[in-house]
C-alpha cells in the first residue's frame, strides 16, 4: 500500500470499484423527487400567495358542507391499512399475508362506510368483492407473476 492510499487518496483501481449500500440505496430517488416537489410547491405558494389566500372562503364553505364522517373515516381506515400491512406481513414473511389479511377488512369497512343504507342485499355483494378481490390479486401476484406482496 502506498503512502497516498494510506492517507485516503486511493489508487486508480478505486475508480472502478463500486459499493452499494442496499439498505438505503432505494431511497435516493424518492428523496430527490420529494425535495424537488417540495421546492416547486414552495415556489408556487410564494408566487401565487394572493390567489391562494383568496380561495380561503371557498375552502371554508366546502369543508363546512362536506361529509366529515366519511372523509375522516376513509382517511383513518387508509392510514390503518397501510400502517398494519407490513407488521401483519412480518408474521408470515414473503407470503403476502399482510396484504391479504389487511385488504379484506379494509375493503369491507370502506364499502360499509360509504353505503348510505346497509340492507343484506347491498352488503352481500360488497362482502363477496371484499373477500374475492384481494384473494384474486394475492393469487395473481403470488403464483403466476411470482411477486411477493407485503
Amino acid at each position: 500500500m502506498t503512502k497516498t492510499e494510506r492517507e485516503g487518496g486511493g489508487s486508480m483501481g478505486d475508480l472502478t470499484r463500486v459499493t452499494i449500500d442496499f439498505d438505503t440505496s432505494h431511497l435516493i430517488f424518492p428523496t430527490l423527487i420529494a425535495c424537488v416537489l417540495g421546492l416547486l410547491g414552495l415556489a408556487v405558494l410564494i408566487r401565487d400567495r394572493a390567489r391562494i389566500a383568496a380561495t380561503v372562503p371557498y375552502w371554508r364553505g366546502l369543508f363546512a358542507a362536506m361529509d366529515k364522517v366519511r372523509f375522516l373515516g376513509a382517511l383513518v381506515l387508509t392510514l390503518l391499512y397501510f400502517s398494519l400491512m407490513v407488521p401483519v406481513g412480518n408474521i408470515w414473511p414473503n407470503t403476502g399475508m399482510g396484504f391479504l389479511l389487511c385488504s379484506i377488512p379494509y375493503l369491507l369497512a370502506t364499502g360499509l362506510l360509504f353505503m348510505h343504507e346497509r340492507p343484506l342485499r347491498q352488503v352481500l355483494p360488497l362482502l363477496i368483492v371484499a373477500v374475492f378481490g384481494p384473494v384474486f390479486v394475492w393469487w395473481l401476484f403470488t403464483y403466476p407473476l411470482f411477486l411477493s406482496l407485503p
